[in-house]
């Protein structure tokens, strides 16, 4: 750069200049500099014999053709810049769409398979192993840390087993499933699962489901193996009955006698055995109206349901099967001695279904759908009326049993 500028000086003269300047100024009045851009700016340190000369600069031509190849091969253009924020943008984008893709064709199918990403199912199983939970705690013999730690490892039950009966029921009726409107793209029917890829799935499910068993005392991990058989046939029973809902509650339910037997180690009949039975007439009333969905395929495919069953009568039949249920609910209650407060659930229990049942529209798929979906809450009002009702009840037994309490009832068969 610095011989650049020197060429420039040459070429323009500028020593003559500097020459003359000095000879008229001897101070050296005028001083000059050069900066790295080949430019030359002349200073007048004061202004006598009028000469005004301040920050005049000399031009180069050929310094300006030189910056401006500097420039040029030191700067991106910006159109590579743009080239380079592009190619950066499509991959990022490639690396979302690579996740995206897959959890669309890895992931997705096998939490549809399972039915995970529709959690109502889940809470409608879970509910009665809550309600059973909650009444064996009240004599007040283990500590509380028992019965939160009893109640989490039945929602991962619940979870769990859920998942392996939607399974079960997807391999059962995967030729059904493709005829139906609501179900022909289930992974199964539209291929996205292999019928191996799901009974191994199906194997991974219930070897963990098997683990939060064992985690229960002896009675209650023969009690609960038990409940395989309705388990792995209950899908068939549409096939061969006219009440498969009742099949369902049967095995839906199953956690009302299992959570009672996982606290205090025994059934006790006179609480569990109508809590059973409501919940099993429960289970009627909100898989009737779900079943409400599908019934002009079920009736052109020959499968059986309450909903073609009750025709008509549906709103009738489905008053009967919540009368059931609440009977056996307050007998429950009863037995276990629970005060007011769940009472006044199975009122708002009552008023729920009953308000659900007259205002049912048995011909709107949707309708059915957010009807069957809102008996969730009714499994929270129930399980708060026990909360409320026995609350008293548990603190005096636990005023009682305080450093007595006898854990072995609740201690895992095999791992304490």
């Amino acid at each position: 750069m610095l011989n650049t500028s020197m060429r420039s000086y040459k070429r323009l003269g500028i020593y003559h200049i500097l020459k003359y300047a000095r000879k008229q100024y001897i101070n050296n009045t005028i001083r000059w500099k050069s900066c790295s851009c080949g430019n030359i700016y002349f200073t007048n340190q004061r202004n006598e014999n009028r000469l005004f000369i301040r920050n005049t600069r000399v031009h180069s031509t050929q310094s300006d053709h030189h910056r401006q190849k500097v420039v040029i091969e030191t700067s991106t253009p910006k159109i590579v810049i743009d080239k380079i924020k592009v190619e950066k943008s499509t991959n990022e984008n490639t690396a979302e769409t690579s996740l995206a893709l897959f959890w669309r064709e890895k992931i997705d199918p096998y939490i549809k398979l399972s039915r995970w990403d529709k959690r109502t199912g889940v809470y409608l199983l879970y509910w009665p192993c809550s309600w059973s939970i909650a009444l064996a705690s009240l004599p007040g013999n283990v500590p509380l840390s028992t019965t939160v730690e009893t109640a989490a490892l039945f929602l991962a039950g619940a979870g769990l087993m859920r998942g392996a009966g939607c399974t079960i029921n997807d391999l059962w009726d995967r030729d059904i499933d493709a005829k139906v409107e609501r179900t022909k793209d289930r992974p199964l029917v539209s291929g996205a699962i292999s019928e191996k890829q799901a009974i191994t799935f199906l194997g991974v499910q219930l070897t963990l489901g098997l683990g939060v068993l064992l985690q229960l005392n002896c009675y209650s991990v023969m009690l609960g193996a038990s409940s395989m058989i309705l388990v792995i046939t209950y899908p068939l029973a549409k096939r061969f009955t006219n009440y498969p809902q009742i099949f369902l509650g049967a095995t839906f339910n199953w956690g009302a006698l299992l959570g009672y037997s996982a606290i205090q180690g025994y059934i006790e009949p006179a609480v569990c055995v109508p809590l059973y039975l409501s919940a099993l007439a429960w289970t009627v009333v909100y898989d009737t109206i779900y079943a409400h969905q599908d019934k002009r395929d079920d009736a052109r495919l020959g499968i059986k349901s309450t909903a073609l069953t009750f025709g008509a009568h549906t709103k009738p039949a489905l008053c009967g099967a919540l009368a059931v249920s609440l009977g056996g609910m307050a007998l429950a209650g009863h037995s276990a001695g629970l005060a007011a407060p769940y009472y006044a659930a199975l009122a708002a229990y009552a008023a729920h279904a009953a308000l659900q049942i007259y205002t049912l529209k048995p011909d709107n798929p949707d309708d059915c759908a957010k009807k069957f979906k809102s008996n969730s809450m009714v499994g929270l009002i129930i399980l708060l009326g026990i909360l409320g009702g026995g609350y008293q009840q548990y603190i005096d037994n636990r005023q009682k049993h305080r450093g007595n309490e006898d854990l072995s009832a609740a201690r895992s068969c095999f791992f304490s």
